[in-house]
């Protein structure tokens, strides 16, 4: 394995590694204080990981470099679940406030 093909699949797993346990920082926040776009938020993260890191995988493990352009699709996932993760936190802030 090339040392660029191993680069690459170490960074499909640092970021499945730090997505997965913000998945479970969500469920464990989500059992104590359900709310609306917090399913959104894991499912954006899930499938992030599914194209992000699986598509690194799978690019190291055949070789085909094509798979490479999936990679951004994940990426561009993992990026709305955290902004989708910053306005369910400021919508809950401000509905425990009494602002709307």
């Amino acid at each position: 394995m090339s040392e660029r093909l191993l680069a690459a699949f170490e960074t499909g797993v640092r970021y499945q590694a730090w997505h997965t346990l913000a998945i479970l920082a969500v469920l464990i926040w989500r059992q104590q204080q359900p709310l609306r776009g917090q399913k959104l938020i894991m499912g954006l993260w899930g499938a992030g990981i599914l194209l992000f890191s699986g598509s690194l995988y799978l690019m190291t493990l055949t070789g085909i470099r094509a798979l490479g352009m999936i990679t951004p699709i994940g990426g561009v996932l993992f990026l709305a679940g955290w902004l989708m993760l910053a306005i369910t936190a400021w919508r809950n802030q401000h509905k425990q406030s009494g602002e709307r």
